[in-house]
Order: C-alpha cells, then sequence, then structure tokens
C-alpha cells in the first residue's frame, strides 16, 4: 500500500498503518522526551490519551517511565480504553545492549511501566560491536510473543545493511530525527523498499522551525499553525510521528491534523528546506 492510498485511510488520532507483521501502529504520537519523571509526564499522557491519542513513545534513558505508566494506568482508568487499543513504545539504552542485558533492560522498562507488554521495542542507538547481539534479543522477545514489534532508532541505510546480514527478522521501524531540514530522502527510499517504516522524532527540529519563513507562509494560506504543517507533512510523506508536548492545548492543536492537505506546491517549497542540518547527534558520530 502506498503513502497515497494510505492517507485516504487517515481519517483521525486512531488512524493506523500496518507494521510488516501485520500490528497497526498510529500514525501520530506523543513523544515525551525531556519530559521529567513526576506528575509532568503522568499528567501529559493522561491529556493526550484523554484527547483521543493512542501511541506514546518513551525511553528508558529518559528516566520517566514510571509516570508514563502511571499516566497510562490513570487514562484507561478514567476512560474505559483497553490496554489493547494503545500502542506504547520504549527503547533500550546504549549502556544496556547485548543478548542478555537486553532481555534484561526490558524487564526493567515493563517492570517501571507496570505493562504485560510493550506494542513496540528499539534499539536506541546504533552502538558499534553492541547493536547485533542486542537485536538478536529483540528477536528472541519477538519470537516469545513478549512484544508485538520490534525496531531500531537513529540507524543510517548502512547500519541497516549491516544488521540485516545476521538478523532473523527485519526491523519494522526506525525512528530516526526528521524534519524540513533533515529529511533524509536516501534512509527513507531504502526502508520503504524493505517494508521498514520509518518514525520522526523531534519534527518540529525541537521548536527551531516555528519562525521559518516558508512553513509560516504555508499555514497562513492554509490557516493552521506551523506545526500542524510540518506534521501533516510528515504524514503526507508516509512518515509517522511524536511530537512532543505537555500542554493541554499543545497536545490538542499536534492532533489537528486530519482536516486538510498540502498541495503539490508546498511540498516543493518544503522539499527546498533540506540542509541535512541536525538537532541531534549524529548516528555515526556520538560518544554516549
Amino acid at each position: 500500500m502506498t503513502a497515497h492510498t494510505e492517507l485516504q485511510h487517515l481519517q483521525n488520532l486512531q488512524s493506523t498503518f500496518p507494521l510488516a507483521n501485520g500490528s497497526r501502529m498510529p500514525w501520530l504520537g506523543l513523544g515525551v522526551f525531556k519530559v521529567p519523571e513526576g506528575d509532568a509526564a503522568a499528567s501529559a499522557v493522561k491529556e493526550a490519551i484523554r484527547q483521543g491519542y493512542r501511541s506514546i513513545d518513551t525511553a528508558a534513558i529518559y528516566d520517566n517511565e514510571t509516570s508514563v505508566g502511571a499516566g497510562i494506568r490513570e487514562a484507561l482508568a478514567e476512560t474505559g480504553i483497553a490496554r489493547e487499543a494503545l500502542f506504547v513504545t520504549s527503547k533500550a539504552w546504549n549502556a544496556d545492549l547485548g543478548y542478555e542485558e537486553t532481555l534484561a533492560a526490558y524487564e526493567t522498562s515493563l517492570r517501571k511501566l507496570e505493562l504485560d507488554y510493550l506494542d513496540l521495542y528499539l534499539i536506541h542507538w546504533p552502538v558499534a560491536g553492541k547493536y547485533k547481539d542486542a537485536w538478536h534479543a529483540l528477536e528472541k522477545l519477538y519470537a516469545d510473543g513478549r512484544v508485538k514489534a520490534i525496531g531500531v532508532s537513529n540507524f543510517h541505510v548502512h547500519h541497516l545493511e549491516d544488521l540485516l546480514q545476521t538478523a532473523s527478522v527485519a526491523p519494522m521501524v526506525d525512528q530516526v530525527e526528521l524534519h524540513p531540514r533533515l529529511q533524509q530522502p536516501e534512509l527513507r527510499a531504502y526502508a520503504a523498499g524493505r517494508g521498514i517504516r520509518i518514525q520522526a522524532w523531534s519534527p518540529l527540529m525541537q521548536g527551531g522551525l516555528l519562525d521559518d519563513p516558508t512553513l509560516t507562509g504555508i499555514a497562513q494560506r492554509h490557516g493552521k499553525s506551523v506545526a500542524q504543517i510540518i506534521l501533516r507533512w510528515d504524514l503526507e510523506l508516509g512518515v509517522a510521528t511524536i511530537p512532543k508536548s505537555t500542554r493541554a492545548h499543545r497536545i490538542a492543536e499536534n492532533a489537528d491534523v486530519f482536516g486538510f492537505s498540502l498541495t503539490e506546491e508546498d511540498h516543493r517549497l518544503i522539499a527546498a528546506m533540506d540542509r541535512g542540518e541536525r538537532v541531534g547527534p549524529d548516528p555515526d558520530d556520538f560518544d554516549f
């Protein structure tokens, strides 16, 4: 199914797309990077679920899994939504990569979240010499039915090619930094040809794009915010996205991206913004 065909079914926050194994993943979710443990994280998660979000993305290194889990439980109790309706993602941190280490890290994340399973578990960064053993651990978790889907984060094409040489199961998702100034066309094309779905982290470039004149002009023409234009652009590329917010009105605004479409000219203007510019580390050059 092409991105264009999928868009015909993209109606609201409950809209999903199929991963390679048939699991359904929501197009748009809530990210909680840099949201501190405590009421802020729990309240953001609870508010998002209340507003209709079904995808929640966290990670061991964010140090907020306990609060994210609390927010999930409170929201489910309030709304009556079933756990199975949610899509919860976490990630194994670099210090925990290795076969036994990654298996243990998964159990720690489940314990903190107080969940029986995750919908998606990712290797957070491609640590040389470690990510293949970690991937075999994810494959075991998947084979044992402990996790619904498995994937990676911050993997370049050459990392994926290396991993696929020894993998029994291909990653279903690659979650990467992606926004109008870092559009990753080569990675997107490679992933599309292998059934790997791309999910964008930092889709708003940590707020660095909100005053961009090109995006401001497009937003004015559509009567939308710059954030809404960027998130809609993600979806029209066939890219899932997880904007972060802790404020109820921003959580609502980020979700209001289903009632309009960008034009070909909009896409041309945004395509011209690509500079290969990152706000996070390059996966080929990180030291943590």
